[in-house]
């Protein structure tokens, strides 16, 4: 079972190190042996206070990996509703209720990064920052720029200036759908089923899309699993490798 653990890592971090286009960087904490213990960075997303900043995030890889998702905590501090400013804790489904084995540590982190793009303040991990980005926001998007300056070494000047479009965007409740409007829009699939990506930050109609490149099955519109096979190949295409 270990030897299992041992080699799925090391073809996730093989895989990683081949790929040049998401800017995802991992490597073993140490003298490299250990593959419980990484180390990650990625880029802050463009348009966003967080562009032009490096992430560097603490990657641990339970003993029950993949049936237990990584724990992933932000060593570089951050400004961000759903990270703690004290501790770096993040809180994402895509760690926690919304894992699934067909998940992969470079998925996991794509899901943190893109979280960048989206702010959740009415699911946040910091209530201080919550607040701000709910009733400061331009405040919040300066505070946020500032912080990935001093701490995540963005370039004081760049072409992302301090605004409320960003904080504001990403403030919006979302609007419900009609039940036509949910059937259109997953197309025969169970809602939650698309969501196991969708939670990674995809798109649902490019989820949708993917499902029905591989003639997965709609199982009646009910929820199920997907399996660790199908899911790895909707994921590879969600990411551009299939």
């Amino acid at each position: 079972m270990a030897s299992n653990r041992i080699r799925r890592v090391a073809k996730e971090l093989a895989d990683i190190h081949s790929d040049t286009q998401s800017q995802i960087l991992v490597r073993s904490e140490g003298d490299g042996s250990d593959i419980s213990r990484l180390r990650a960075t990625f880029p802050g997303p463009p348009d966003t206070p967080y562009e032009g900043g490096t992430y560097e995030i603490n990657v641990k890889i339970p003993a029950e990996y993949p049936f237990r998702p990584p724990q992933m905590v932000f060593k570089t501090k951050i400004w961000h509703p759903n990270v703690s400013s004290q501790t770096g804790v993040i809180c994402l489904d895509t760690l926690d209720k919304a894992w699934s084995p067909v998940l992969t540590i470079k998925a996991a982190l794509l899901s943190v990064q893109s979280l960048l793009n989206s702010p959740e303040a009415k699911d946040p991990q910091d209530a201080v920052v919550a607040s701000m980005l709910q009733n400061h926001p331009e405040e919040f998007a300066r505070k946020a720029r500032e912080w990935a300056i001093n701490h995540a070494g963005a370039p004081a000047f760049s072409s992302w200036q301090p605004n409320a479009q960003y904080a504001a965007s990403t403030a919006k409740p979302a609007v419900s759908k009609t039940k036509e409007e949910e059937a259109k829009l997953y197309q025969g699939y169970h809602k939650d089923v698309i969501g196991q990506f969708v939670s990674m930050g995809f798109p649902v109609e490019a989820v949708v899309d993917a499902f029905k490149f591989f003639a997965i099955d709609r199982n009646g519109g009910n929820y199920y699993v997907i399996e660790e096979a199908y899911g790895g190949d909707v994921l590879a295409r969600l990411l551009g490798e299939a």
